[in-house]
């Protein structure tokens, strides 16, 4: 195992329970110039705003950002030059997306509950390891979980990930009737999981929750001493 300390970062998300223009007033008030950048359910015009939020916190880094379909290579390129990402991660449908070429080399892709289409995972860098969806796959899905299990026991690259809270199951119906998704932490104890990882885990593991960024720091400190002891 590579025993290398990991960097945890915490995310920004934009799912409809995610505050982001609120979680950018909560980085400038908390000083965070590091994050990973989840623009999965925003269009185009709401994605310029957050850039343009984005871009007037001095020193912003995002080594990870995750990309969407509809981008293209204009966008890809604000953000390479503006955010300085060491890694990117797409789903696996649709697959070919030309934007995305000339940046294979530092994109990954995403496990969800299927396996992926055969050789993808080779038209790019290697894997985003999305830990709830592997969880959940063992339930879900055994075959999938059973295919990416052996993926990354062959030593296939691992390039970034997203970690978020895995609810007990005796806890999921409460949690919708609640309103809450799967992408909001109630209970800090739900990132427990992920000691069973920890060997898979990359560099740069993002934090892929809606929960405040003050709570996603306490969420990082308990990760801390899961993953890097």
């Amino acid at each position: 195992m590579d025993r290398k300390p990991k960097k945890i970062l915490v995310g920004l998300t934009t799912t409809p329970g995610s505050d982001w223009r609120g979680k950018v007033e909560e980085m400038r008030r908390l000083g965070i110039t590091e994050i990973a950048l989840f623009p999965t359910f925003l269009k185009k015009p709401e994605r310029e705003e957050l850039y343009a939020l984005l871009g007037d916190i001095d020193g912003l880094v995002i080594p990870h950002i995750h990309l969407r379909d509809d981008m293209d290579g204009d966008e890809i390129s604000y953000l390479e030059e503006r955010f300085r990402p060491v890694a990117y991660n797409i789903h696996d449908r649709p697959r070919h997306v030309p934007a995305f070429v000339p940046f294979r080399e530092k994109i990954f892709v995403e496990n969800h509950f299927h396996p992926f289409p055969d050789g993808i995972v080779d038209e790019y860098a290697g894997i985003c390891l999305d830990t709830q969806h592997y969880r959940f796959a063992r339930f879900r899905s055994p075959g999938t979980h059973r295919a990416l299990s052996a993926l990354l026991e062959s030593g296939v690259a691992v390039g970034c990930c997203h970690i978020s809270p895995f609810p007990a199951f005796r806890n999921i119906f409460g949690r919708r009737r609640l309103g809450v998704e799967e992408h909001y932490a109630m209970d800090f104890r739900e990132f427990d999981y992920v000691k069973d990882y920890v060997a898979y885990l990359p560099e740069y593991v993002s934090i892929e929750a809606e929960n405040s960024f003050e709570e996603q720091l306490r969420i990082r400190e308990r990760l801390e001493t899961i993953i890097n002891g």
